[in-house]
């Protein structure tokens, strides 16, 4: 049956509608926002596959580029390898999502949103994000939703829900909230330096919308009548975990305090193994993958125990403790700007490279937004920075998603395209990983900014915030500061805030629980201001500020401006004329539309060259002045004199000297560069040069100085 529901969210109505696409999916909706609608199912496998202990849970995003009336590019005019957009709209999909799911349930669920029309000025993931909780709602996937979803801006310091992309471009926070009747479940976002209060109050601002699209879609629900359908969860047997208890019970917690990540893998290793040993000598067919959830099981309460009971954790550190800091930069003699930062095991190596604009990563916007990106940030994470062998191939999901987060939290304290018309890319490079190295990267990526002698606004730094509650009560925890790989896998939270000593630049929320307090939110904001503080005091010792001059290795850029009607001369047709001048001086050179002209080169001599030349031919012969000019035309009558690029004039035989010349040639030959003095400009434009006035001129001058 058809339905449909509409929910008014500021100045738009969100409609949500099922019943019309896809019947045969578990759950399916559409989703619309003005002229922006997004195609969202749901479906789940009906018995798990034997042997697995985790929840295969796919989430997919696709754009069409018929969405907003394109083609798309390539040489098959069709879709293939998702992009950067759609692999992170993916991402912002399954966070939320994923905890809402029932604890052992390990069906294979896919959950797939494609973009059906595009207005360029509502973006999609938003609706995305909505459709997912719809199409799980109204399906009979076992799943605690509704979820509710907003992006919410601050433009002359009001809040904005759902702004378009024209808002965007005046607004200071970019905020993803995502949660349930009461509590936020996900956030994601960046700002320019908004303090934590401000923050807190776009996610009390958001909260109020999330309960009218959590409302709507259980009306939705209802008027449907979903039933659930039941499934057996895939728990662990009493007997086994009893045994488990037993055996590895007293001994995991040492294992678990063992310094340093590798030693303390081989020491939990040992107990695992041994608890397996005990299970398979009781039951010669019992499943090494629930031994292996009943061996989590004990970490898991092992480590709630100790830190609720102790306020330390098992690494001896306090609550709120970091990890040894140190940091260094320059540390690679050939890159524009490079740091290296350490925080405990995790090691970011940064490499700041700086170009031209024809270095601007261009994108496919079918949902509108920026066209291109002049900054850069690609975060990779090789298997040996964990001291594993793994697959080698291009960068994953997590590797995009961890990059975004700190590019966008190091783009906030950029200059300005007009200050700093540079494209600049930083790349980071996981030398070694136990927690929080897209943290890392933003305080490595920062210096080497710095280093590189980019003028950014002020230092950044990061860090994660995890939470420990309670089993069985999740209202009761605490907030850890700079967790570790193994307090990530068994806490609730990596809750990751990046900013200056001034405010928030960039966050990112991820729980493992079904949602989290705005109390508990506000506090562990505060909590990362405390620790960002104390890491940029450690960071200012090594580098307090970006440096004054850029790496000799680093391309200068000088900026001229032309009259507009001028850019078609200094292309030429075909581009020949640019290109010309590109291969004298070994110059990049590019053009805006408003006659601005960036030089780019590492070559002092190439550049004055190539400034010469432009400005040359941008400049219009002067009556009066005298210029350096290259004979390019011999006649009978006189010489034809270049004295800017593409301009010349005739220097009349009776003008080449003081004296009767008989030939042009007597006085100066092809090719040949004389001193000539503009006379006069007829009215047809033409030039009348003089190469007998310059000398005079010059002559006199000479004595003047003498």
């Amino acid at each position: 049956m058809q339905q449909s529901i509409r929910i008014n969210i500021g100045n738009n109505d969100l409609i949500l509608e099922t019943g019309k696409l896809a019947l045969q999916a578990d759950g399916a909706v559409t989703v619309q926002l003005g002229e922006t609608v997004v195609f969202v199912a749901a479906v789940a496998a009906n018995k798990p596959q034997a042997g697995k202990d985790f929840f295969p849970l796919q989430v997919d995003y696709r754009e069409k580029a018929s969405a907003s009336g394109k083609f798309p590019g390539g040489y098959f005019k069709r879709e293939g390898r998702p992009t950067e957009k759609e692999i992170l709209t993916a991402r912002m999909i399954d966070r939320p999502i994923r905890p809402l799911f029932p604890v052992g349930y390990f069906c294979e669920v896919q959950v797939m949103s494609i973009l059906l029309s595009a207005d360029l000025e509502n973006d999609s993931d938003i609706l995305a994000i909505n459709g997912a909780s719809a199409a799980l709602t109204l399906s009979d996937i076992p799943w605690n939703g509704p979820l509710g979803a907003v992006r919410v801006g601050r433009i002359n310091k009001q809040f904005v829900v759902n702004p378009t992309h024209s808002q965007m471009l005046d607004s200071d926070l970019d905020l993803i909230y995502v949660g349930n009747e009461t509590d936020m479940v996900m956030i994601e976002g960046c700002a320019q330096e908004l303090s934590e209060d401000e923050v807190m109050s776009a996610v009390d601002f958001a909260q109020g919308f999330v309960k009218q699209i959590v409302a709507a879609q259980k009306q939705l629900a209802q008027q449907a009548g979903v039933t659930k359908r039941q499934v057996a969860l895939r728990i662990v047997p009493p007997a086994l975990q009893a045994k488990a208890n037993t055996v590895a019970g007293p001994k995991i917690l040492a294992a678990l305090a063992t310094q340093g990540k590798q030693a303390r893998i081989t020491a939990i290793a040992a107990v695992y193994q041994e608890l397996l040993a005990a299970a398979q000598a009781e039951d010669p067919k019992v499943e090494e993958g629930i031994v292996k959830m009943a061996f989590d099981a004990i970490q898991y309460e092992q480590i709630r125990k100790y830190v609720l009971a102790n306020n330390r954790r098992p690494d001896g550190r306090a609550l709120d403790q970091l990890r040894t800091i140190s940091s260094e930069v320059s540390v690679l003699p050939r890159p524009h700007g490079s740091a290296l930062f350490a925080r405990g095991e995790t090691q970011a190596l940064a490499i700041v490279t700086l170009g031209s604009l024809a270095d601007t990563q261009e994108l496919d916007t079918y949902t509108g937004g920026t066209p291109e990106k002049r900054f850069m940030l690609h975060y990779n994470f090789p298997p040996f920075s964990t001291g594993e062998t793994g697959r080698i191939a291009g960068p994953g999901r997590r590797e995009i998603g961890h990059g975004a987060l700190a590019e966008r939290s190091l783009e906030m304290v950029l200059p300005t395209p007009e200050k700093w018309p540079y494209t600049t890319r930083i790349t980071s490079e996981i030398m070694s990983s136990n927690g929080s190295t897209s943290m890392a990267t933003v305080c490595a990526g920062c210096m080497a900014l710095m280093d590189a002698g980019v003028p950014i606004k002020a230092p950044v730094a990061g860090i994660s915030i995890g939470l420990i509650t309670e089993p069985g009560n999740r209202q009761k925890g605490v907030l850890i500061t700079d967790i570790l790989g193994s307090e990530d896998h068994f806490g609730d939270m990596d809750f990751k805030v990046a900013g200056t000593r001034q405010g928030i630049t960039g966050f990112q929320v991820d729980l493992k629980i079904q949602g989290l307090t705005l109390e508990l939110t506000r506090q562990a904001f505060a909590q990362a201001k405390v620790a960002r503080a104390q890491i940029l005091d450690i960071m200012a010792k090594t580098l307090a500020a970006p440096r004054p001059e850029l790496s000799k290795y680093a391309p200068r850029m000088e900026t001229l401006r032309i009259p507009p009607d001028k850019i078609g001369l200094l292309i030429g047709p075909g581009g020949k004329t640019i290109k010309k001048i590109t291969e004298e001086t070994g110059c990049k050179i590019d053009i805006e539309d408003d006659g601005s002209v960036f030089v780019f080169s590492t070559n002092p001599d190439g550049m004055a060259r190539a400034k010469e030349i432009i400005e040359g031919m941008a400049a219009e012969i002067e009556v009066g002045k005298i210029y350096r000019g290259k004979v390019v035309t011999i006649k009978e009558f006189g010489a034809f004199v270049e004295v800017l690029p593409g301009k010349d004039g005739l220097v009349h035989i009776s003008e080449l000297a003081d004296f009767r010349v008989r030939q042009v040639e007597d006085v100066c030959k092809m090719g040949e560069e004389i001193w000539v003095k503009c006379i006069g400009v007829d009215e047809k434009g033409r030039v009348k040069l003089s190469r007998k006035a310059a000398l005079a001129e010059k002559d006199a001058s000479a004595a003047e100085k003498k």
